[in-house]
Order: C-alpha cells, then structure tokens, then sequence
C-alpha cells in the first residue's frame, strides 16, 4: 500500500532526522502543527526518545508541538497494539468480514490510555492503520 505524505509532513520529517537522525516513515499532523505523530522504523524507538526523553524533548521544543511517536510492525495486528502505545493491549483481532475491522482487548485500567483525550489516541491508531494496513476502523472489544 502506498502511502501519501503532504508537503507539510514531509518538512516535519526531515526535521525530525536531522535533530534526531532517525527517518520517519510517515507524519500525521494535527492541530495546524500543534501535535504531530511520526511512525519510525521497528527498533528505532530508544533513540527516537533519548535518555530520559531527553531527544523528543528538544524535538518538542525545535518543532514548538507536541510529538508522539509510534513504532511501525510486520501486521496489522502489532502496528495497532504499538499505535495504542503506551496503552496495555491484551490482543487484536483483525477481522475482513467486509469492512477491515481491528478489535482491541485492552487491560481495563488503560482503557481511558488507549482512547486518550477526546479520542486522540484511538483516533491517531485509525489514521495510521488506515494509512499503513487498509485498516477501515480500530474498535476497543
């Protein structure tokens, strides 16, 4: 599947390798720029942060957002579990009866985590899974 990425996404994310120099495989920007969400590449995410999240502190500060990252995954299943991130996913299950549905068993104390505020987080896993698996819809089982 390919993906496109906006001009604007693809400033970010050459921002974000030269401060950190970890490539982002993609970029939602939310909020005019306010919040952004990279996707790294599998094993990346240490240094993407930093020591104490020192790194995406200054990337905070550099880019003046609030940035989240995302580590990507071989399938649907594990991309969705690391997009709920840092929410305790039990399980997903993805289902192609028509619609492409991802159903997320979350540990119920993280079930506030994985929805986020006002729907951010769970938002977010939709866009990325939609994005990266054809993933029509992410649903909290």
């Amino acid at each position: 599947m390919r993906v496109e990425i906006t001009d604007e996404a693809r400033r970010y994310i050459g921002a974000f390798d030269d401060l950190v120099g970890v490539a982002p495989l993609d970029c939602l920007v939310f909020d005019g720029g306010d919040r952004l969400v990279f996707l790294l590449p599998a094993g990346e995410m240490a240094d993407a942060i930093g020591p104490g999240g020192r790194t995406v502190d200054r990337v905070e500060d550099q880019l003046g957002a609030d940035v989240e990252l995302v580590e990507d995954a071989d399938t649907p299943e594990a991309f969705v579990a690391n997009a709920l991130a840092p929410a305790a996913v039990r399980g997903v299950t993805v289902s192609r009866q028509g619609d492409t549905v991802a159903y997320v068993e979350v540990v119920e104390a993280d079930r506030g985590v994985a929805i986020g505020a006002g729907g951010r987080n769970i938002e977010t896993a939709r866009a990325l899974a939609k994005r990266h698996f054809d993933v029509d819809d992410v649903q909290l089982a």
